[in-house]
């Protein structure tokens, strides 16, 4: 039987200046480097980890520490057992205060905190800005070789939050309701770009329709971030202000509807291509205290895949 354990409440984003000042203070902080790449990227993560991290940062897989698929998908939620052993190799304990970053600024960490925080690890947080602005901040960058992990911790196996995942067929069954007519309807935010979910644009992996979901909103995760200038010309991102999420919310799905989602009074399933950047707009709404959040763990890649599925264009 999954257990049940307390867990301390952390901020939802620290800044660097946060983060060092834990450091000076000795206060026990495991550092996750949870950086991902798409598949057709260039860049592999863990050889960049080798390379440069934050002190004393663990690499964790997101493609690894997750369940396995029908469909051969990727980084799905993991078991609650499949989270208590990568926890336990990471030395990580129920009360361990997790940070979680990644190399682009804001893209693959939000997608590690829901893991985290659905699986009753509230001790979490991401890192704003990630190890592109803990590096223009000046702080200390391990460059030699990662040292071998910490000693194994005890990690009892948690228990899912069961509101945190939609299925297939539930997304099947609420893509026939009408936001704007039906109070039973959860509302269905897409995070990829705009031309991906219009059909305009190709999907990035061959074969897969563009288009989407029947009766669910357009909101491109960048929208949430601001980019910054990093060093030699390098950019990364950063959260956007709580004033300028919720109006990029307003555009997207209207502002009554906004208004529901901030209440309480519907259901976000935020979705996106594979499951990784639906992250981004689901930290965005944590942020703006949406506390009705899910997350639709295939995404498009899954919902296209199959032929049953209806897509539309425009």
């Amino acid at each position: 039987m999954a257990a049940r354990y307390a867990s301390f409440e952390a901020p939802l984003i620290i800044s660097p200046a946060q983060l060092h000042q834990n450091f000076k203070e000795n206060q026990h902080v495991a550092i996750l480097d949870t950086t991902w790449f798409m598949p057709n990227s260039p860049r592999k993560a863990y050889d960049e980890f080798q390379k440069r991290r934050l002190p004393d940062a663990q690499f964790l897989d997101l493609d690894k520490v997750a369940s396995s698929h029908e469909l051969g998908l990727k980084h799905m939620m993991p078991s609650a057992v499949q989270f208590a052993d990568a926890c336990e190799k990471f030395g990580i304990q129920p009360s361990t205060h997790v940070v979680l970053y990644d190399a682009h600024g804001v893209f693959s960490s939000p997608r590690a905190l829901f893991m985290f925080r659905n699986l009753g690890h509230h001790n979490s947080s991401i890192l704003n800005g990630g190890l592109p602005l803990w590096d223009a901040k000046s702080f200390p960058i391990d460059t030699k070789p990662p040292s071998s992990p910490l000693s194994k911790s005890q990690y009892p196996p948690p228990e899912l939050d069961q509101n945190a995942i939609r299925s297939y067929d539930q997304m099947i069954t609420n893509s026939a309701l009408n936001p704007s007519s039906s109070l039973q309807a959860e509302l269905v935010i897409d995070a990829r770009s705009s031309g991906r979910f219009t059909g305009k644009d190709l999907e990035p992996r061959p074969g897969l329709s563009s288009g989407h979901i029947p009766n669910s909103f357009s909101l491109p995760f960048n929208l949430f971030l601001k980019t910054e200038q990093g060093s030699q010309g390098s950019t990364y991102t950063v959260f956007r202000e709580a004033s300028e999420i919720r109006t990029e919310l307003d555009n997207a799905v209207g502002a009554a509807q906004a208004e529901r989602i901030i209440k309480g009074e519907v259901t976000a399933v935020t979705t996106c291509g594979s499951g990784m950047t639906a992250g981004v707009i689901w930290l965005g709404l944590k942020l703006l205290g949406a506390p009705k959040l899910s997350l639709y763990d295939e995404s498009w890649t899954g919902y296209a895949m199959r032929p049953t599925s209806r897509i539309e264009m425009a």
